[in-house]
């Protein structure tokens, strides 16, 4: 697959709601430490990658415009690859937040997506004007300046919790790695 290494520009695709907000799309990219993924231990088991605004400022998470030629997974994943330089699946939708833009103090609408990466890119479209790394769960929730963000990523903790419980939202291969890691602790 070829990945273009440009980001998109302008707002001529931008999608508004009725009342007139930017609808905003994003992701939470993480990974699960193979083997240290059980309940207790999930806040240090996933780590979550961040990314600093184009100022440089603070981290947040891979989020942009949702555009008339796509659907809300695909404007997910766009941000990701263009801001983040990240791959993976796209999971079903954490939520929508209504928050200001700290830019224009319009209001904006934002949809999160839990983002199980894959695959990072060595080069991607604003490696040039933003920083990744990979944090643990809780210098997320201590960097992270939009509460907005901070929601979405306890929902998918609360989600990930969850799901290692039941073992259903993972593919077999992570059931297994889920089920063998956390008997060794009983």
């Amino acid at each position: 697959m070829v990945v273009s290494l440009v980001s998109r520009q302008g707002r001529q695709l931008q999608r508004y709601s009725s009342s007139g907000s930017r609808l905003v799309v994003g992701c939470i990219p993480y990974k699960l430490e193979v083997g240290n993924s059980c309940v207790d231990d999930l806040d240090k088991a996933v780590e979550v990658l961040v990314i600093s605004s184009q100022k440089g400022n603070g981290m947040l998470f891979p989020k942009g415009g949702w555009e008339i030629d796509e659907t809300k997974k695909q404007a997910a994943l766009r941000e990701a690859v263009e801001e983040a330089g990240v791959r993976g699946n796209v999971e079903r939708r954490l939520g929508k937040w209504k928050y200001k833009s700290r830019t224009d103090e319009k209001l904006h609408e934002g949809i999160m997506f839990p983002l199980n990466v894959t695959e990072e890119l060595v080069h991607w479209p604003e490696m040039d004007v933003r920083k990744r790394r990979w944090v643990t769960v809780a210098e997320a929730r201590e960097g992270c300046q939009h509460q907005w963000m901070r929601e979405a990523l306890e929902r998918l903790i609360k989600r990930l919790s969850n799901s290692s419980r039941n073992s259903k939202s993972f593919s077999e291969p992570e059931a297994e790695v889920l089920l063998i890691s956390c008997t060794q602790f009983l």
